[in-house]
């Protein structure tokens, strides 16, 4: 068993052709070589500006190359729930960014020529308990009243067709939602953004960030770049002189198993229609079939950060789950496992905008491929001007009481949710 990430593991490199470039200047750097770094490199240079992007590792390492490679477009949260919240004016076209995030993504695919196996299958969310199923209905006869009309239900006498368990209590499923191999996509992004001109440093991790009359310093181990305008990218970043971002976003673990390719007829049983798939529980699972027939299975498993100890428990947890899930999957070999970081605000809602004179986008709680493809591509425009586009710039972000980096709490917070998953 191989422990990486099986997207970045079959994905060709991303090679930089860009040397050091200390005492440079641009018009923007952007800090963060994921999805949104890449994606706002490859808008911007669209746009004729001069950018540099600053990658503290290499392209896609971090959650941009850790997750499930899935475009699910709807709320991690119950719809109904949210929409009674912040109202369904806001609710519904907050819905609307999340279904523009997939199809951001599947224009640039064809745009960049990237071959990363997209295809839009649908997602399916399982009730995970009975009740659950009463939720998943309320939300989608609002979503098909308001919002969403390609939602249907699936009873769990229907629930067959759509996935070879017994574990579930039916589903409700979205159409538009899409899977990609991500590691193929992010490191595309990046070769994509260098065509159009945009420089690429690797394993150049700002350090130093100062202001000057016409715009700001970044300083890296392999430059010190002048620019009028810097993006911050950088999503759970624990390098940099970046606290004000890290008290408002929890680093929270992820964690992910890939089998070995496995038999077209034993796929076809277990999830026929190849749709991504999730359930109702606080410690989630997800699921999917890779573009080579891999059962890729992953969730919470543990509410702990990512570390190589951590994947390792993690994986035999998820090895369990998986088994409960898809019984035919328990003596499977699994070849690869691992962990990454989701960015979690604590309303799990991105975050986008401008402080002291500096822009970011990140804290997609895990709806991080579509939604980083989207506000890459939102922040070239909004950085020229467009604020009316950014989706969340009516939403405050206060600190989290008590946060100042590191998650200290992570477990008590596991704690809680499995309470509540044993209650609700």
């Amino acid at each position: 068993m191989h422990f990486g990430s099986y997207w970045l593991d079959t994905s060709e490199p991303f090679v930089s052709n860009s040397p050091d470039m200390d005492g440079g200047s641009c018009d923007v750097v952007v800090v963060g070589g994921g999805i949104t770094g890449s994606a706002a490199a490859v808008a911007l240079a669209k746009k004729g500006a001069r950018v540099i992007v600053c990658e503290a590792g290499t392209v896609g390492q971090a959650a941009s190359g850790r997750n499930g490679g899935m475009c699910n477009n709807g709320f991690a949260q119950d719809y109904a729930s949210l929409s009674q919240r912040i109202g369904t004016e806001l609710a519904n076209r907050l819905y609307l960014a999340f279904d523009s995030g997939v199809d951001m993504v599947e224009r640039l695919v064809s745009e960049e020529s990237i071959d990363c196996d997209f295809v839009r299958r649908g997602k399916l969310k399982l009730a995970a308990k009975p009740e659950h199923f009463d939720k998943l209905a309320r939300s989608q006869a609002l979503l098909a009243a308001s919002v969403d009309p390609d939602t249907r239900l699936v009873t769990k006498a229907q629930l067959r067709d759509e996935i070879g368990s017994d574990r579930y209590h039916g589903g409700l499923i979205f159409e538009k939602s899409a899977g990609m191999h991500v590691g193929r996509y992010v490191r595309g992004l990046a070769r994509a953004a260098q065509a159009r001109g945009a420089h690429v440093l690797e394993r150049a991790p700002v350090l130093g960030l100062q202001r000057e009359p016409r715009g700001y310093i970044v300083r890296t181990p392999r430059a010190s770049i002048r620019a009028p305008q810097v993006l911050l990218a950088s999503g759970i970043s624990q390098v940099g002189p970046f606290a004000w971002i890290r008290r408002r976003i929890v680093p929270v673990g992820a964690f992910i198993i890939v089998t070995e390719p496995l038999p077209v007829d034993l796929i076809d049983r277990l999830l026929p229609t190849r749709r991504m798939a999730t359930d109702t529980k606080n410690f989630v699972n997800f699921f999917r079939v890779t573009p080579d027939n891999r059962m890729l299975f992953g969730g919470r498993a543990r509410f702990a950060t990512s570390n190589p100890r951590s994947d390792e428990k993690s994986g035999l947890i998820l090895r369990q789950q998986m088994a409960t899930v898809f019984p035919e999957l328990a003596n499977a070999r699994i070849d690869y496992c691992w962990g990454g970081m989701v960015d979690m605000t604590a309303n799990r809602l991105p975050r986008a905008g401008q402080r002291d004179g500096i822009y970011y986008s990140m804290g997609y709680s895990g709806h991080g491929t579509h939604m980083a493809t989207l506000m890459g591509t939102l922040m070239a425009e909004i950085m020229d001007g467009r604020v009316d586009l950014n989706p969340w710039k009516d939403f405050d972000w206060p600190a989290i009481p008590g946060h100042f980096g590191k998650p200290w709490f992570l477990p008590f917070v596991g704690a809680w949710y499995r309470i509540k998953d044993t209650l609700q």
